[in-house]
């Protein structure tokens, strides 16, 4: 039996946009057409956004109509989601849209005269409207406001389903229905016109509500969105300046940035100086002053100077692309806890029409009343829309994760959300995460007259050696040699034949002048602990490894004669912030961990520095994920979970392998694209704050799914023995979906507490 292997490049993603959906079971409904379609992967959707993801094999599926198809023959209208910023339905075309404003106003205007005289007769006035007048109003409210129930509700018996428009439409129908029936029959009061237009008017409300508090929630994205420039002023050939449209601006092109412009995309100042805005990506509220070469991020706002920048990622490879990108994933994908919710949602409708039958039978049964029956089951069936089910996880995602990338805390991976709470440890890698990853040259200790017995060849010439083997690196300490060595780049030659030594360091061939062609190799002075000379070199630089600082020796292989040259020691400072955060981990009972390839001195200095619970040093990197699975193990016995806190290259296998990875985005794309969680700025007090954000939207989840629950557990009971009318009824269902979008608008009203952070509006 063969196995065809479908290679990643021949998967697809795409995003549809799904109008028509009202309910959990129309989330579930909509996923089964989809995965029924030869080809797809998998498929997500999400009822807040309206939306569908889904991956499919491109060699089966060659176009989305296929996909756009199978959602409309499952009742609904989907269409291709168009590129960021741009708007298929402006505001000013949805006054009549079936969620607009304009029919819930047109709606309540026909429904109240029919409720007016039910509304004033506590206040002992009493009067009533004819018959025919009531049905006259009813009318519109019941098949014209009214009929997308009756639209959703066939398309989903057509599916042989059923759905929330199905509650809503049989419900009003059989209010309608009775009541049209007693007034055929002469009966001019005690009709029911009045409940089935409150109730639609009601729905019509709560469905107005959402989709206002919906369109709240995806702030964050249109925030961010707004901050796209439309058009960008390049320099041609000619040396002349043109406008362009932003999308059409290509890498390496000169663009010319006026004061108080956005800048278009990614890249380098060519010239110019000036002091940028980047609180949309870092939270920062001070303007950073930035000059020729310096990297600069598409959407800032630039400041007093006029700049040109050479374009380097544009487009979708942007940065304020891939977070617009990350934010909508995420507020797209499902937490696992929603699973269970759709396989709830997916056989509760049906248990709801069952309930609203024997409802109608056992009162009937019991009260001898027709009338009275059919009301008591239209109240069930109201009561129970599950509106407010199918919107309480997404919208508590959508507005976490978006309050968070205001602050620049890009929370990747719901899952994050409901693992936080349990986080036991947080593993941290030491270079570029607890310290500030720019490294310097502090000292060279020369060992030619300790070691060698050679002459002196002075620091410039050791300096030079390393130099060349360290060119074009892009290694911390690699850039902290090549900045202290900036006036001598002219002298220092070229190595060759150089190869990385993973855990050691490097080395190569370099032509020396003193020695001519010459083996050399900068390692760490760990590494060299089988060399004779190792106690003596550790000697010399004991001083400088007790304070924290990393040491690594310059060795020259010569006529088959090996000897350690030079030390060269490095500093890098420790970030401001370390020992606060470390200690508010502690606070919430969270034990803190540090994995690092630097000596045992040097890491455990720093550890203790600022309060690590335990230190592991010279780890190599390939071995940061055998150590994160170890820790692992060790606290799930606990009922607890391991984070990852790094930057680096060599930190992506052990993000990936920790319960939740956090990246700086100081580091590197391979790290955050490993990681849950990205930090837009190099500041560990985020690390609080994605910790913080993520329990709080985690609990608005529970409370939000708590009522949603709520509402129909002690609804549906009460409907049933007559202690809600369908009027009541309709509005706890709006209610019920108002409130809990309206919860989770209070994650809106979070900062990262102590940080003077500007929030991206």
């Amino acid at each position: 039996m063969s196995e065809t292997m479908i290679k990643d490049d021949a998967l697809e993603f795409c995003t549809l946009d799904v109008k028509g959906m009202t309910c959990a079971s129309c989330v579930s409904r909509v996923e089964r057409a989809i995965n029924k379609v030869p080809g797809v992967e998998a498929s997500t959707v999400n009822l807040a956004t309206e939306q569908v993801k889904i991956r499919y094999q491109s060699q089966i599926i060659s176009n989305t109509s296929l996909l756009v198809d199978a959602i409309a023959k499952a009742g609904y209208e989907a269409s291709l989601t168009l590129p960021m910023g741009k708007s298929r339905d402006p505001q000013h075309n949805r006054l009549w849209a079936s969620d607009g404003l304009a029919r819930v106003i047109l709606s309540f205007l026909l429904t109240i005269p029919l409720v007016l005289p039910m509304a004033l007769m506590p206040m002992g006035i009493h009067f009533s409207i004819p018959a025919k007048l009531q049905m006259i109003l009813a009318v519109p409210v019941q098949f014209i406001l009214g009929l997308r129930f009756y639209k959703g509700a066939f398309k989903s018996l057509l599916q042989g389903e059923a759905n929330m428009d199905l509650l809503v439409s049989l419900g009003t129908s059989a209010a309608f229905g009775l009541s049209l029936y007693l007034f055929l029959n002469g009966q001019e009061f005690d009709l029911y016109f009045e409940s089935s237009s409150v109730v639609i008017s009601m729905v019509l409300f709560g469905k107005w509500l959402e989709s206002r508090a919906k369109r709240k929630t995806t702030g964050a994205i249109q925030a961010l969105q707004k901050l796209w420039p439309e058009s960008a002023h390049i320099i041609d050939t000619s040396n002349n300046t043109r406008e362009i449209a932003i999308e059409h601006v290509l890498p390496n092109d000169l663009i010319q940035v006026f004061p108080g412009e956005r800048i278009p995309v990614d890249g380098v100042i060519e010239s110019g100086n000036s002091s940028l805005d980047e609180s949309l990506i870092t939270g920062e509220s001070q303007a950073i002053p930035k000059m020729k070469g310096d990297k600069v991020i598409g959407g800032s706002m630039n400041g007093e100077g006029l700049i040109v920048i050479k374009a380097q990622s544009v487009g979708v490879e942007s940065t304020l692309a891939k977070i617009i990108q990350w934010v909508e994933d995420a507020q797209l994908r499902k937490a696992p806890i929603q699973k269970a919710v759709d396989q709830i949602s997916s056989v509760f409708v049906p248990g709801v029409l069952i309930i609203a039958i024997l409802t109608a039978v056992l009162n009937f049964y019991q009260l001898h009343s027709m009338q009275e029956a059919i009301i008591r089951a239209v109240s069930v069936l109201v009561i129970a829309c599950p509106c407010a089910l199918g919107l309480a996880t997404p919208a508590a995602i959508m507005a976490g994760t978006g309050v968070a990338a205001r602050y620049g805390i890009l929370i990747k991976d719901p899952q994050v959300l409901e693992m936080a709470h349990k986080i036991g440890l947080i593993a941290f890698d030491k270079t570029g995460t607890l310290t500030k990853g720019k490294p310097s040259l502090v000292k060279i200790i020369e060992f030619s007259t300790a070691i060698t017995h050679s002459k002196s060849i002075g620091e410039d010439a050791i300096i030079l050696l390393a130099l060349a083997l360290q060119k074009g690196s892009e290694h911390p300490l690699a850039k902290a040699v090549i900045e202290h060595a900036k006036f001598h780049n002219e002298r220092a030659s070229i190595a060759h034949d150089i190869k990385s030594i993973p855990g050691v360091g490097i080395e190569g061939w370099v032509n020396s002048t003193d020695w001519g062609a010459i083996k050399v190799r900068l390692q760490s002075l760990n590494a060299s602990s089988d060399d004779p000379n190792y106690e003596t070199m550790l000697g010399l630089c004991s001083s400088y490894l007790s304070s924290g600082r990393t040491v690594s020796i310059l060795i020259i292989e010569n006529d088959g004669r090996i000897a350690p040259l030079a030390a060269l020691i490095f500093g890098d400072e420790i970030k401001e912030e370390a020992t606060q955060v470390i200690s508010e981990l502690h606070s919430m009972k969270i034990k803190t961990v540090m994995l690092s390839g630097d000596n045992s001195y040097s890491a455990k200095s720093v550890g203790q520095h600022i309060g690590i619970d335990r230190v592991y040093s010279q780890v190599l990197p390939q071995d940061k994920g055998k150590w994160i699975e170890q820790l692992k193990v060790e606290f799930a016995k606990h009922g607890r979970m391991i984070a990852m806190v790094g930057d680096g290259i060599n930190d992506a296998p052990s993000l990936a392998k920790a319960d939740i990875g956090i990246a700086m985005s100081t580091g590197t794309d391979v790290a955050m694209q490993a990681a849950g969680i990205t930090l837009m700025r190099g500041d560990l007090r985020l690390i609080l704050g994605a910790i913080e954000i993520s329990k709080k939207t985690w609990y608005k989840i529970q409370q939000n799914l708590f009522w949603a629950f709520a509402f129909n557990t002690v609804g549906i009971p009460l409907a049933a023995t007559g202690y809600l009318s369908p009027m009541v009824a309709g509005s706890a269902m709006a209610l019920s979906s108002f409130l809990v979008i309206t919860n989770a608008l209070m994650l809106n009203w979070w900062h990262p507490k102590g940080m003077s952070y500007k929030k991206i509006s």
